[in-house]
């Protein structure tokens, strides 16, 4: 993958650069270790997410495209937690994209190998199910209450202002509408929830074309 504007070494000279910004902790030398002994790994990861999102070039990591900023300090983060339990590292990438992506995506929680961010700011994610070629919009949550866990399946849109909250389960190729809160409820597989009276959730099918816009499947 074709690193935009930058090499290997920059890319790390720059995250720790940046970390130092946001974390002033004088620890940027072990810092800068875990990220040279993960981030190739990370950056796989990073490439098949990128080849899959319709909307973004192939082949090619810009640093300085917010999404694409937010979902490497993520899978950089979890990838360095993954494979070496270290938590400093990990820990410091978190308030780095909370930070300078406005997104609360703990290193911990499983995020599919694809996932598309369409703008980040106010994106609140828990620990929860999530299925492949998730679509995710500005102040979108799931939220868990206790042990009750949301579930969504794969190729789920969420889109602006949404919550996923609880025992919700969002069955596959469902799309929850911009300001629809989904409290201990399902959304039935290829359908789009909208708000309806009363406060119950309605129904309509989704369109056959919409995950194209997303992703190259």
């Amino acid at each position: 993958m074709r690193l935009k504007d930058h090499t290997r070494e920059s890319l790390i000279a720059y995250t720790s650069a940046q970390c130092a910004a946001v974390v002033p902790d004088g620890r940027e030398a072990a810092f800068r270790a875990s990220i040279d002994a993960h981030l190739d790994e990370a950056l796989e990861r990073l490439h098949r997410c990128i080849n899959a999102c319709a909307p973004w070039r192939l082949d090619e990591f810009n640093v300085l495209q917010s999404s694409q900023h937010s979902i490497y300090l993520y899978l950089l983060g979890n990838t360095i937690w993954k494979r070496s339990g270290e938590t400093e590292a990990p820990t410091r990438l978190f308030l780095m994209n909370k930070a300078f992506n406005g997104i609360d995506l703990f290193y911990e929680i499983a995020m599919p190998e694809v996932f598309y961010i369409g703008h980040s700011v106010g994106i609140v994610l828990a620990k929860a199910t999530y299925g492949n070629y998730l679509v995710l919009y500005q102040n979108s949550t799931v939220g868990r209450h206790k042990d009750q866990i949301p579930v969504l399946g794969e190729r789920v849109v969420l889109y602006p202002n949404t919550a996923v909250i609880g025992r919700s389960v969002v069955e596959d190729d469902a799309v929850v509408s911009q300001g629809v809160s989904v409290v201990n409820k399902r959304v039935p597989k290829g359908s789009i929830a909208f708000a309806g009276a009363l406060g119950e959730l309605a129904f309509r099918p989704r369109p056959d074309d919409l995950i194209g816009e997303y992703f190259r499947l």
